[in-house]
């Protein structure tokens, strides 16, 4: 009979003692922690971070072998050396493990520097040998375009880097961007970042494809090893070739690179590129329109004070008859003892001559006297008569002088009012000149960016797809020959409308089903937000 109580569970083999996870972490710890109670380590420090928490992790390395190395919060504020990426040190501490990820470590209790890394100290050979050609000279650097028409941007389409780039020329002032796809990290990086800027400078002027005005190399932060593609001779000699300027946002604030030192402008951060590469829409706009209102203002200021010139400058002029008044009063006077003067004068003559005609004869003396005095007679009436005249022609010419004054100033009054008018049309016609400027370059804008638009759709691969051909994958790489599609386990083929899989004609005789047609999935128009393209224009679609 079976007993219904028997244990189902298999009996033991052997004599060894069985362990819990637990239970074998905490003999290693205690073997590691007891063989290496204090050890004294030299090596490079490695990938350093420092969180919240105040701690300090960070790696030593040789050209061999990794150790993760953790200074507490309480040790870390006392160190001595705080570690910095490429330093080689000599660390003194313990040797623990930490069973939550099956790895050991070394608690670090103090740190000493032993000198430069070997990275480090092959980075600055290159670095000095790089400024010795002058390819750092600071005259070689171009000037930054104020506003470029179009921006090549050299960094990975995939990373967080270039969408923060495009969010942040969107929010100040959207511009024609060009993508340059290269890896930021590994060996392909150098030669295809140095092949992008070269590239970008092949562009001919007026092409179908627009040479950029500003090219920006960016990639986000990492360690020394993820950045060490920017610091090859091929890089940096590529950017100091550069016709066009580049700005350098290659890692964070603190990661300097080789390329920095060759570029025409160094940024901490790839959002801050995209901040120095275009300046704020809204702020030029606010700036020319205060500019506009100040020139409003100056020109009617200076209408107002030349009026007010004018006007007291007329108020200051005298009348008339002030002028000419005196003068009158002169003529007046002289005219008036004239009369007597002239009697006198006749009244001289003619004692004179009674005297001298005394000590003559008296016929003689008489008839002589007679004459000099009809003589003198006709000379004082000939005089008097042509100061009359003389009299009368300034009379005259002193009453045109006056009768000429008055529209005179009528006219100068006429005068500055026109030209007040001329200068308030002027100011109007100059308002409307700017006015349609600005939407001219506004149209124009709209204009590039439609047809922009549009070749960016027509030279997409969907739309070959479109016309009945098929694009076929083996383990995400493309197969472009039927040996490579024999070879595969399985195929991938992309039609217009979805993605099938497939096997070969031997996997399909073993039973492999195709899966069904999966539908691609289509792009998502974004809209563009209000306000952001300013002219009126459609937004830029991704290239993704």
């Amino acid at each position: 009979m079976m007993d219904m109580f028997e244990d189902d569970a298999p009996a033991p083999q052997g004599n060894q003692p069985e362990y819990t996870v637990s239970e074998l972490s905490g003999a290693v710890k205690r073997v590691i922690e007891g063989e290496f109670g204090l050890v004294r380590v030299r090596g490079e420090v490695g990938r350093v971070s420092r969180p919240a928490s105040g701690h300090l992790y960070y790696d030593l390395k040789d050209d061999r072998s990794v150790i993760a190395a953790i200074t507490w919060k309480g040790q870390a504020a006392r160190l001595t050396v705080r570690p910095e990426e490429g330093m080689e040190v000599v660390a003194t501490g313990r040797m623990t493990t930490f069973p939550g990820q099956s790895k050991y470590q070394l608690i670090v209790d103090d740190l000493a520097p032993a000198g430069a890394g070997a990275l480090m100290a092959m980075l600055e050979k290159r670095r000095a040998a790089l400024q010795a050609e002058g390819l750092f000279d600071p005259a070689r650097k171009k000037p930054i375009p104020y506003l470029p028409r179009v921006i090549g941007v050299i960094t990975s389409p995939s990373g967080a880097v270039i969408r923060d780039i495009l969010h942040r020329l969107r929010d100040r002032f959207p511009r024609h961007v060009l993508i340059w796809p290269v890896a930021v990290q590994g060996e392909r990086c150098a030669p295809e970042v140095a092949a992008a800027i070269r590239g970008f400078n092949a562009l001919p002027e007026g092409g179908p494809i627009p040479r950029p005005d500003l090219l920006i190399v960016a990639r986000g932060g990492g360690s020394l090893e993820d950045l060490w593609g920017f610091n090859e001779e091929i890089v940096v000699r590529a950017a100091a070739e550069s016709r066009i300027p580049l700005i350098s946002a290659v890692g964070h604030e603190t990661d300097t690179t080789l390329i920095d030192h060759a570029a025409d402008l160094r940024a901490p951060t790839p959002t801050a590129a995209a901040e120095l590469a275009v300046p704020v829409r809204a702020d030029l706009i606010a700036t020319l329109s205060a500019l506009s209102a100040r020139l409003a203002r100056g020109t009617l200021s200076a209408l107002d004070r030349r009026r007010q010139r004018l006007a007291d400058l007329s108020r200051a002029l005298p009348r008339p008859e002030a002028l000419t008044g005196q003068a009158a009063q002169r003529l007046d006077h002289a005219a008036g003892r004239l009369g007597g003067a002239l009697g006198l004068t006749v009244a001289r003559r003619r004692t004179a001559f009674e005297r001298a005609a005394a000590r003559m004869q008296p016929d003689l003396l008489l008839r002589s006297l007679d004459r000099r005095q009809a003589a003198l007679m006709r000379l004082a009436e000939a005089a008097e008569s042509r100061l009359h005249r003389r009299l009368d022609r300034q009379r005259a010419a002193f009453q045109n002088w006056a009768s000429r004054l008055d529209p005179a100033l009528a006219r100068l009054l006429s005068d500055a009012a026109r030209r007040t008018v001329e200068g308030q049309g002027r100011l109007n016609t100059l308002s409307e000149r700017l006015e349609a400027a600005t939407d001219r370059r506004a149209r124009r804008g709209e204009e590039r960016l439609v047809a922009a638009a549009r070749l960016l759709d027509g030279l997409g691969y969907e739309q070959t797809l479109k016309r009945g051909f098929a694009v076929v994958r083996a383990g995400g790489h493309v197969v472009t020959t039927a040996s490579a599609a024999g070879a595969a386990p399985h195929l991938e083929i992309q039609f217009q409308d979805g993605r099938v899989e497939v096997a070969p004609a031997d996997a399909a005789a073993a039973g492999s089903a195709p899966r069904a047609a999966e539908p691609a999935p289509r792009p998502v128009a974004r809209k563009p937000k209000e306000g952001s393209q300013g002219g009126g224009g459609p937004e830029q679609g991704s290239l993704f």
